[in-house]
């Protein structure tokens, strides 16, 4: 059996995924057009979102859950006084509620009482999470919804403003990895004394990377493997210590807390380290190219 050709680009795109497609699509146009086989993307975006997808290229692609453990920040809008099956503009609607009474006041109690700070959410059914092999979206498609355990996330933010539409709110949220947005909606809904679904649902940050520097799949450019864990410290090593890196050393713990992005004297990336124990640091993965 032939040998897979190794990688020769590597990088991060930032990329600004548009409307229609999946984050697997976006995968493949990359694939196509850095003519490389080894790219993924970090986080999900659904098919309608848009906004902020990372995706990493050739070696990056061993960075990818790293940048998938940054919070990320999402604007859209919550619709009251609708509900639909899959909590978002692109389901049946499901149930209908009189809330023209709905003040900003009350939409603004909710969301500090329940909906800031650590919380528990459960999954919705058109979700990726896996549940027994199966993914929560493909039972929905067979038209079968199942209990799922709720999971701990945190909400850092959550911004809302009334718009010309009394039943109509923007929101900017910024929270941990995992949260449903569309679910925090649903459940707004219910907390104010009826039901709403999500529209227009866009990211626009990922940790330290935001719209800014985003652009099409067809015109985005990589970023390098440094700048990819930007968000993590980093940590200059000599080349004595370097070579250790790439052997996959155990190393004394580095200052804070981790995980520590190792580069050499010349600022390429050789690791990402981890705690380890009360004053060790070990390698997570190693990127440095065989010597």
């Amino acid at each position: 059996m032939a040998r897979r050709k190794p990688p020769t680009t590597h990088g991060l795109a930032v990329v600004d995924k548009p409307a229609g497609v999946t984050s697997h699509d976006v995968v493949g146009m990359l694939r196509r057009r850095f003519g490389e086989r080894q790219v993924g993307h970090a986080g999900t975006l659904d098919p309608d979102a848009t906004g902020i997808l990372l995706v990493g290229v050739g070696r990056c692609t061993r960075l990818l859950r790293f940048l998938t453990d940054l919070g990320k920040t999402y604007a859209g809008q919550v619709v009251f006084g609708t509900t639909t099956d899959s909590l978002d503009s692109t389901g049946v609607v499901t149930g209908t509620f009189d809330m023209s009474g709905l003040t900003p006041s009350q939409v603004r109690a909710a969301v500090d009482d329940h909906l800031v700070g650590p919380i528990l959410q459960i999954p919705p059914m058109v979700s990726a999470v896996k549940v027994d092999g199966k993914r929560l979206h493909e039972l929905a498609r067979e038209g079968v919804e199942i209990e799922r355990e709720p999971r701990p996330v945190t909400v850092y933010r959550f911004d809302i403003a009334p718009t010309t539409d009394p039943l109509v709110y923007d929101i900017e949220v910024h929270c941990s990895k995992g949260t449903y947005i569309r679910t925090l909606a649903d459940d707004l809904g219910r907390m104010c004394g009826g039901g709403a679904h999500l529209r227009g649902l866009r990211r626009i940050a990922v940790g330290e990377f935001t719209l800014d520097e985003a652009a099409s799949p067809d015109e985005v450019t990589l970023l390098s493997l440094p700048q990819a864990v930007r968000d993590y410290p980093h940590v200059s090593v000599t080349d004595d210590v370097a070579a250790l890196v790439r052997n996959g050393r155990v190393l004394p713990r580095f200052p804070g807390d981790g995980p520590w992005a190792v580069l050499d004297p010349a600022g390429d990336l050789l690791a990402m380290y981890e705690a380890f124990g009360a004053d060790q640091a070990k390698p997570a993965v190693v990127v440095a190219q065989d010597l």
